[in-house]
């Protein structure tokens, strides 16, 4: 039997969440994640996916993946530290490495992991880790998970990250000292000042981190917003997704060789969860060739992405400041926003709704995600959808 105590808290809790416009019901797809995908038997055009370029349903990649089950099975078997790192791990990190313009590469079984992964091991409760206000829920909870001391600073913001930078180091209370920001702010779709944050990090002696999930495939020729800004040599860590552009699942951290070896040495989800298996690994080697030598998918990323901004900027939606193909549509009130999205959806566009915690209370919005993938009529048809949902609530 249930407990009474744990009862009435899911149903309290639930209950509001629901009352509140926060509660997220989710819808099991009947097929791959492509640019439309089909719920309950009807099809969508689908604007929500972080497959950036299409990779997830690439015929190469599913080869790659078929090939690795017959070779290797269909799982690791053991943690890295044991013998489940097979060859193609080290394959995939050297790749990735080089990718990165860094030394070395680990690679884990999410982004997630990576942020839980890499803060815990190198800031502790001696030290202090100035982080952006939008940073991702990830990089909140690594940073707890260490201990260090949380100094947030207001978004973008250096003239707050230089006061804050300042007084952290005259204070004398912290051993060492970490900048944390996202390098493409997933809800918002604006990039860091990464060259501004350098160079408060060099004036200050800060460890520079930077988790670049939504930049890696986007900018800097695909290796992300560090090589869009020819900060590749200056950023100590660089965090990686494989799970959007890439369009497999993991993560990786790239940095200097010391760093990487210390991380495999002292990061519990290297250490104590079993590896990814080699029909995930060998896809991703498929897919940074892929980006590396096909210039034209990011090129269609960013013109889809393009042509739905102006597309709902001259409908009279407010998109916000993005600056990437990211593309919010911002609502505000968290039940409009469940609605719109609602209605979008009885419309034959899927379109989420993003709200509190995901983003601040009063910030809701849908996030569109166009990708490579998507042809121009797919969007176009979104758009017409977009205009006569947003007459018909009056948002536009």
């Amino acid at each position: 039997m249930s407990s009474k105590q744990l009862t009435d808290f899911l149903s309290e809790n639930l209950n509001e969440l629901k009352s509140k416009g926060l509660y997220n019901v989710i819808d099991p797809l009947q097929g791959a994640n492509g640019p439309v995908i089909t719920i309950a038997g009807k099809e969508y055009i689908n604007l929500s996916s972080n497959n950036y370029l299409g990779l997830a349903t690439d015929a190469r990649l599913i080869q790659a993946a078929v090939e690795a089950v017959n070779v290797y099975g269909a799982g690791a078997g053991a943690v890295r530290t044991i013998n489940g790192t097979l060859d193609v791990h080290v394959q995939l990190e050297e790749k990735l490495a080089e990718f990165k313009k860094t030394e070395a590469v680990v690679v884990y079984q999410s982004g997630f992991n990576c942020n839980m992964a890499a803060i815990s091991a190198v800031m502790d409760q001696n030290d202090a880790i100035l982080s952006d206000e939008l940073n991702h829920a990830s990089i909140i909870e690594g940073c707890r998970l260490s201990k260090a001391k949380i100094i947030r600073y207001s978004h973008s913001d250096m003239d707050d990250l230089r006061i804050k930078a300042k007084a952290a180091k005259e204070s004398g209370l912290y051993k060492k000292l970490m900048v944390i920001t996202d390098g493409v702010f997933s809800m918002d779709g604006d990039i860091a000042k990464l060259p501004e944050i350098i160079d408060i990090a060099a004036e200050y002696d800060l460890i520079t981190y930077v988790d670049d999930a939504h930049g890696s495939g986007v900018l800097g020729s695909g290796a992300g917003t560090v090589k869009h800004f020819g900060l590749s040599d200056q950023v100590d860590f660089q965090i990686g997704t494989l799970s959007k552009a890439i369009g497999v699942v993991g993560g990786y951290v790239a940095g200097k060789r010391e760093l990487i070896d210390w991380l495999k040495a002292r990061s519990k989800p290297f250490l104590f969860s079993t590896s990814l298996p080699a029909a995930a690994v060998a896809p991703c080697i498929v897919a940074i060739d892929i980006i590396k030598t096909s210039p034209d998918l990011m090129g269609r990323l960013w013109g889809n992405g393009n042509l739905l901004k102006k597309g709902l900027q001259d409908l009279g939606f407010d998109i916000g400041k993005s600056e990437t193909p990211i593309t919010p549509c911002i609502i505000a009130d968290e039940k409009m926003t469940q609605l719109f999205s609602k209605r979008l959806y009885e419309e034959g566009v899927y379109a989420k709704a993003i709200v509190f915690p995901t983003v601040p209370k009063g910030g809701g919005r849908i996030r569109n995600m166009p990708t490579a993938a998507h042809t121009p009529l797919m969007l176009e048809k979104a758009l017409s959808v977009y205009e006569k949902v947003g007459k018909e609530l009056k948002l536009i």
